[in-house]
């Protein structure tokens, strides 16, 4: 049974650096056996199908060929359709209401608890707001994610210390739902 996977890549393409151009991209992961190679956008977004099942494996594998053909690590996380969906219909907040920009997805690579961010005081960064999901954190942004005080605090390293993330907005993930969809 073929299974259709989005792999969403960490920290590429930005300001110059570590550049990886899409059409690269699609070649590295066709390289690999791939099937249905798409992408989105220039930010790391790519869908594949594949008769695999072990979601680790196969971000393990984007990352080494990654290496092997750009020279260097990225890190990469690969979800299937149907959890993409799952992460979709969970959403805590109103996201048929919001612009795309003001709702964000951070993904994790393994399950994240409370525990994790007790040290944020949520209302400190009210009208902003954040809900952990299944390995995802939901965050709620009214004027965006580059204003946002919230994401810069959900983002700093001691608070992602041992686990990869990677965040998209609403619109990307509605995006790659459709490039995930049977």
């Amino acid at each position: 049974m073929t299974n259709k996977y989005a792999v969403l890549l960490r920290g590429i393409n930005v300001s110059g650096h570590r550049k990886v151009p899409m059409a690269e991209l699609r070649t590295v992961l066709a390289e690999l056996g791939h099937g249905d190679v798409r992408t989105y956008l220039n930010s790391g977004n790519a869908a594949f199908s594949s008769d695999a099942t072990d979601e680790d494996v196969l971000a393990a594998g984007v990352e080494q060929a990654i290496e092997d053909h750009f020279g260097f690590h990225v890190d990469c996380l690969v979800r299937g359709g149907p959890y993409l969906r799952a992460v979709a219909e969970a959403c805590p907040f109103p996201a048929a209401e919001l612009e795309g920009r003001q709702l964000h997805v951070t993904y994790f690579s393994g399950p994240v608890t409370p525990e994790r961010f007790a040290a944020l005081d949520p209302q400190t960064y009210l009208p902003e707001e954040f809900r952990l999901g299944d390995r995802a954190l939901y965050l709620y942004a009214p004027d965006g994610l580059g204003r946002s005080k919230l994401a810069e605090q959900l983002s700093r390293p001691g608070l992602n210390r041992g686990i990869n993330s990677t965040s998209r907005n609403w619109n990307t993930v509605v995006k790659l739902l459709e490039m995930t969809a049977d």
